[in-house]
This record gives C-alpha cells, sequence and structure tokens, in this order.
C-alpha cells in the first residue's frame, strides 16, 4: 500500500499536463501512486495520461464518458485509491522538488494526523513568484497538532483542496465527497477541518499554484458562480447533521458573506445583468442563516454586511460605487502628497546648499540602505578610530532600523532629515549608486566601495545582455556614476575592470576591500562564538553555500543544488549554512526547502545574518557558483569548491571577465552527486585543492593585508596623499529623472 495517492483530474489542461505530471514523478520520494482522471476531455489530455501511464506503473488512467467537472472528477479517482494519505493535485499545477519527502516526514513526525496543511506559492504567467500572504500562520503553528478551533486561522487560508494532505481511512469513515458545480473545494474543505481532530502544519512552499492568463474557471464571467449559494447550504446542512459542530456557525455564516461580497466585487464573475438577484439571493440566505445573538463584526466589510442584512441592491451597488471613488481619490491624495513633499524636500536641499558644506559630515549607506554592511561598515569603524572629528551618519530603510547596532545615527531615505544632511555633507560612501536626485556639490567627496571582486559583468560591459539590462537606463547610471571622486580596487583585476566597466572620472585607489580587513585582525575565537551563537557544534565541519542570482530567470532563482541529498549525504558531524543573495531575502524559495529543512536540522538558514563575514570565519569550507565572496573567502586559505552546473548558461546570459572553470579556486562540481562525493571522499580538501586555491589567491588577494579600510581613511579623510577631487556636476543635467533601477543597484 503506498503512502500517497495522488489524484489528478484533466480537463483541457494539454499544455500544462505534462510539467503536472512530472513535478510527482520526478519526486525523490517514490512510495506513491497516481490516479490520473480525463474527464473526457475534448483536447490531448487522454492520450497524455495514458503515454504516462504506459511508461510508469505508478500511473493509473481513469477515463470518463462524459464531462463531469472537477469535483466530481475527483470523486471518480477516490475508489481507486490505495494510499494511507490522499492528496488532490490540479493537472495545471505542480509540486515542488523535494515535497513527497517532507510530507511523509512530517507526517511521521506528528503522528499520522488526519489533515496536513502545506504552504503553496502562485506561479503567474509573466514569471511572477508570490508565496501565500498568510505564510506567517506556518511557522507561528510549529510541530504543534491541533484542531481547526484551536486555530481557526487555518480555515482563512485560501478555500482549496490541494493544500492539504488526508489520511484516506478518515474521509472515507466520514464520507467525505466532492459536489456538482463551482467552488466544489467549500463543501469539502469545511466539513473536514471542522471534524478533524488532529492536524498538523508543514511550514513549506510544497505547490506552485498557476496563476493563468486565460482558462482559469473561477475568472469566467458566468451564472455558475450562483453554485456557492448551494455549496454554503450543503456545509450548513453537515453542520446541521452533526450538532457538536453547532459552534461554528458564526464563523460560516460570517465567511458565506464575505465569500459571496467578494464575488460581488470581482468585475470578470457575474454578469453585470445577473448582480442583482444574486445579490437577493445572498441577502436571504445571510438572514436565514443568522445565528442567535448575531453582531455585525468590526470589519473592512461591516458597512457591507449591515447593507446585506436587508437593504436593497441599488442601495448597495450605489455603497461599492462610493467606496471604489474613495479609493481612487485616496491614491490619487496620496501621490499628489508625496510629490509635493518632494518637491519641499528638494527645495530645502537647494536652499541648504547655499550654506558651506561640513568637513567633519559623512553619510554612509551600504546595499541599497539594508543596514551597516559590507566595504562602507568597514570604513566607518576605521573612521571612529583614525578620525574621529568626522561624523557619520547612515542612511537606513525603516525596515532595517531594528537591526542597526547601538549608537549608530541614522536618517531615512528622502525625509526631512535626510535632505538637511545629504546637503552639507562632504563625505558619502556607499556601495551601489547614489539616487539620481543627490546632486554632487563642489568640494564634497564621493567614495564608491562597490561589491566585491566582479566575476560577471558590471556597468557598460552589461550591454549586449538584455537578461542583465532589464529596465536598466545606461546613460542615467553613467551619469550617476559621474559623481565618484575614489573608486576602490580589491585588486589588479578589478582596477581594470572598473576603469573600462565605468568610463568616468575617478582616481582609482588600490587599497584592498575594507570589508575582508576583519579576515586578517579577527581573533581566533571569533569563528567559534559565531557557531555557538547559531547552535552548531564546535566539532562539526561547516560547509557554507552561497549561491549568486541568476538574471536570466525573471525570480532570480534557479535550484541549483538538491539540499536535501547533500546534507543528507554529508551525514553526522556537519553543518551546512544556506546564504542566498541578499536580493532573494525576502524571496519565496526561502519557504520551498529551507524553512523545512532548517526545522528538520538539515540545514541552517543564514541569509538574514548581517555580517556575511562572521559566517566565513565561522565556516570550513565555501560552496558557491559565481558569487563574489570566493574572491573574499580565498583570504582565509579554506576550501572552496565551484559548483558550475550552468557555466554556459550563465556565461551567456550575464557576461564574465574570465574562464573561472579553467582557472577555479578549488574542485568543480556539476551535479548534487559530485558535489557530495567531493566531501564525503575529502577531496574538496586535498593536495589539489590547495594548489587551485594558492594560485587563485596569487591572482586576487595581493591587494588585501587586513588595513584596506585604514588607506582608505588615512588618504581621503585625513589628506595623508594626493586626493584630486573631480569638478561639480552640472546640476540640471544630473537632476534628470532617470528610468530604470533607483538607486543604480547595477553599478
Amino acid at each position: 500500500m503506498p503512502r500517497f495517492s495522488i489524484i489528478v483530474p484533466a480537463y483541457q489542461v494539454q499544455g500544462f499536463l505534462r510539467e503536472c505530471l512530472d513535478s510527482v514523478l520526478d519526486q525523490s520520494f517514490t512510495d506513491f501512486e497516481v490516479i490520473a482522471v480525463n474527464d473526457c476531455s475534448p483536447d490531448g489530455c487522454g492520450a497524455i495520461i495514458d503515454e504516462y501511464a504506459a511508461r510508469d506503473d505508478r500511473v493509473k488512467a481513469v477515463h470518463l464518458a462524459e464531462n463531469v467537472g472537477l469535483g466530481r472528477a475527483r470523486n471518480a479517482g477516490l475508489p481507486h485509491a490505495r494510499g494511507d494519505y490522499l492528496l488532490f493535485l490540479d493537472s495545471d499545477d505542480s509540486y515542488t522538488p523535494g515535497t513527497l519527502e517532507a510530507l511523509a516526514h512530517r507526517l511521521g513526525t506528528a503522528g499520522d494526523p488526519d489533515v496536513l496543511i502545506f504552504d503553496y506559492a502562485r506561479t503567474h504567467w509573466w514569471g511572477g513568484f508570490h508565496r501565500n500572504i498568510m505564510h506567517g500562520i506556518f511557522g507561528a503553528a510549529g510541530d504543534a497538532v491541533f484542531t481547526a478551533a484551536e486555530r481557526p486561522e487555518f480555515l482563512d487560508l485560501i478555500m482549496v483542496v490541494w493544500n492539504k494532505a488526508y489520511r484516506r481511512d478518515f474521509t472515507e469513515r466520514h464520507g467525505f465527497a466532492f459536489p456538482p458545480g463551482y467552488y466544489e473545494d467549500t463543501p469539502w474543505t469545511f466539513p473536514v477541518m471542522m471534524s478533524a481532530e488532529r492536524i498538523a502544519v508543514l511550514d513549506r512552499v510544497c505547490l506552485l499554484y498557476r496563476q493563468r492568463r486565460q482558462g482559469n474557471i473561477l475568472r469566467t464571467t458566468s451564472r455558475k458562480h450562483f453554485d456557492i449559494l448551494d455549496q454554503y447550504e450543503r456545509v450548513f446542512s453537515f453542520v446541521d447533521a452533526h450538532p457538536a459542530l453547532a459552534g461554528w456557525r458564526p464563523y460560516l455564516h460570517r465567511r458565506m458573506a464575505e465569500h459571496c461580497l467578494e464575488i460581488l466585487d470581482k468585475n470578470n464573475r457575474l454578469p453585470d445583468r445577473d448582480k442583482p438577484a444574486f445579490y437577493r439571493l445572498a441577502a436571504e440566505a445571510f438572514r436565514r442563516h443568522r445565528p442567535a445573538g448575531f453582531t455585525l463584526p468590526r470589519s473592512t466589510h461591516r458597512t457591507a454586511l449591515r447593507l446585506l442584512s436587508g437593504a436593497p441592491y441599488a442601495l448597495f451597488a450605489a455603497h461599492r460605487r462610493c467606496r471604489a471613488a474613495l479609493r481612487a481619490l485616496k491614491k490619487r491624495r496620496a501621490r499628489l502628497r508625496r510629490r509635493a513633499s518632494l518637491r519641499v524636500k528638494r527645495l530645502v536641499h537647494g536652499l541648504l546648499a547655499l550654506r558651506p558644506l561640513d568637513p567633519h559630515l559623512a553619510v554612509y549607506s551600504a546595499s541599497h540602505h539594508r543596514g551597516v554592511l559590507g566595504d562602507p561598515a568597514a570604513v566607518h569603524a576605521r573612521a571612529r578610530q583614525l578620525a574621529p572629528h568626522i561624523r557619520a551618519v547612515w542612511v537606513v530603510r525603516p525596515d532595517a532600523v531594528d537591526s542597526l547596532p547601538p549608537g549608530i545615527d541614522h536618517v531615512r531615505p528622502n525625509s526631512l532629515r535626510y535632505w538637511t544632511t545629504v546637503a552639507r555633507a562632504t563625505y558619502f560612501v556607499n556601495n551601489v549608486n547614489w539616487a539620481h536626485e543627490l546632486v554632487k556639490r563642489p568640494g564634497s567627496v564621493h567614495i564608491h566601495t562597490h561589491q566585491g571582486t566582479p566575476l560577471k559583468h558590471m556597468g557598460l560591459d552589461l550591454v549586449g545582455h538584455p537578461a542583465a539590462t532589464y529596465r536598466l537606463n545606461v546613460r542615467a547610471m553613467l551619469r550617476r556614476c559621474d559623481r565618484w571622486d575614489y573608486s576602490l580596487a580589491a585588486n589588479a583585476h578589478s582596477e581594470r575592470v572598473w576603469d573600462r566597466a565605468y568610463p568616468c572620472r575617478f582616481t582609482s585607489l588600490p587599497t584592498g576591500s575594507p570589508r575582508n580587513d576583519v579576515l586578517f585582525s579577527a581573533d581566533p575565537a571569533h569563528g567559534a562564538q559565531v557557531r555557538r551563537r547559531l547552535g552548531i557544534p564546535q566539532s562539526d565541519t561547516v560547509v557554507l553555500y552561497a549561491p549568486t542570482r541568476r538574471d536570466h530567470h525573471v525570480s532570480g532563482y534557479v535550484r541549483r543544488v538538491d539540499l536535501e541529498a547533500f546534507t543528507r549525504t554529508l551525514g553526522p558531524g556537519h553543518t551546512v549554512l544556506v546564504r542566498l543573495h541578499p536580493s532573494l531575502a525576502r524571496h519565496p524559495v526561502r519557504g520551498l526547502e529551507l524553512a523545512d529543512l532548517a526545522r528538520r536540522g538539515l540545514l541552517v538558514d543564514v541569509t538574514d545574518e548581517p555580517s556575511v563575514e562572521d559566517l566565513m570565519l565561522a565556516s570550513d569550507a565555501l560552496v558557491t557558483d559565481y558569487s563574489s565572496l570566493m574572491f573574499d573567502y580565498a583570504h582565509l586559505d579554506r576550501p572552496i569548491v565551484l559548483h558550475a552546473d550552468d557555466w554556459e548558461t550563465y556565461r551567456a546570459n550575464r557576461g564574465v571577465y574570465f574562464d573561472v572553470l579553467a582557472e577555479p579556486p578549488g574542485h568543480v562540481s556539476t551535479d548534487t552527486a559530485q558535489l557530495a562525493g567531493l566531501f564525503r571522499s575529502g577531496a574538496y580538501a586535498d593536495a589539489r585543492a590547495a594548489r587551485l586555491r594558492a594560485a587563485f589567491r596569487a591572482r586576487f588577494c595581493a591587494y588585501d593585508d587586513g588595513h584596506a579600510a585604514a588607506r582608505v581613511v588615512s588618504r581621503i579623510m585625513l589628506g595623508e596623499g594626493p586626493a584630486t577631487a573631480i569638478p561639480a556636476q552640472d546640476a540640471g543635467r544630473d537632476a534628470r529623472p532617470a528610468v530604470g533601477l533607483l538607486d543604480g543597484g547595477r553599478a
């Protein structure tokens, strides 16, 4: 008997069905059966199902003689199910890699609950990828097993069946089945959740919910949306037949009303001529099922619910039109306020610019105002020691303020204090470009630190690489770069690249990377302290995995390593730290597998750690692909493994300055098995790895010695050496709005 029975109904989805079935059959966990139900589809779905059933005995083909609809097609698959658990997968959706393995593990740890709820992400036809906005409740529930009454927030999730695994004997004992019509998930999900005595959750994105541009049944304008009223009648009938569930009536009464109001709000659901009739029937159901002692809830729907209690449709429609007009007016007023505020701030900036610069004021920013980070942070720390007379102010966005070290003076971007500060500052230190609105004053000194040694193309060299220059205005970027007085170079390679990629008027300073100073000066116990903070055994071999983003992919993320297989192969005595590229810190990928594997103790997600230098010092080896982190890590003279399974694709899409496979910092792997084998055998740290690393260090590590930040401060802020500032920019030219990335994200 298989662990899972996965029922896949199919109707007019021939373009998506193969991807759906492949996402199941390619799972690492193999103890399952697929029951693919051809709902008399007029396209090629039937032939595709037969093809898969012929080549994989885990697939059972079921062909219906007539089209019965999604719910009853699922019912047709139920008698064929033999698995411990039922899963329902719509044939235009797909499972993420490792889903069934994660589900099986969680079911085991939860003691085979009646229902296991897992998370999902929406994938849009234009390439967007967004995790369920309520995903926070999964983490809050943790490993607890509960009832719906104990955690009713899980009933507020999207009303679908495909984000849950159901114990088959539980569903059979209660006789759950799907009704005909639209919204067939409603009279299944509510009774199931209310009846389940043991519910568990898995904090992991297991399913990709495809948002089709067209073809989605629920986006079809039709009277069939009236079916929602019948579906809720079925739910209330179920409650009536089970007196122990009577306490759910107030909740269901509200959900029914809000569901109906949502349908009325959607422009593409009901024909306009049918909205009055739908409203009248919904109002009748709202009054009919009103529980004793009912009072209107305090919610955004309060007025609409009051109208639904007895007002005619004309009044309701007028209320809706007024709400829409008020929303549009608020948006317009907000836009006007923002524009007026920006004009005032620019005016203040211009007036303050009439006053002399403050020679003792420096403004810092790092990584689009994400906090006290990287090279600017290292320069700031050294300036506090060597030039304490210079006051430092950091530009920090609101969501990063809580992570600031104590004693940091900061301003919010585009606040009034921001403009008053930048108007008089003499020194500007940043590792990305300042926004185009900031005009360089005569006498101000702009120091650009960059973000490490470049392997991939940067600046002007990006021209010709459409994936990397999407929405990038190169001319505007170069105007922002014209403000640089000094460009820091980590090594001779970087000097040559910056001169070529940014043909501007800066002075190149061969200082080394300030952020790497700590790699030379840190106390030997520093790494051990970081390990203790992260809960890593001191005796473990710590592997830092730091992949870079993929510009040719809309989301920026492409799964290159099977982390579950890699961590399992390494086994006890190893800890894997995973640090995604900073641009992916809020990406749904962290819910794909990282959250689940971290919960299971297979790895530690350190993407949010503010200091990557701490992570380098705490690790014994680095695994990366094309990240500039390899150049920094080489200073530690510890093993580096280059995982380059898509080198040709990356090189073609982003462009590179040299063939890193021909001159790698260590061994190269091209698949997960090979990568794991290097660590299992110990080859990752063998004599050949040492020779490759030595050659790499000789080429890229010559400038760094632990004193890079001191060189910057001494040369520029203390004037110990020649320092020639470039001419001030023409304010009119620089003030032009730039189309593309704000803050010069490519520079």
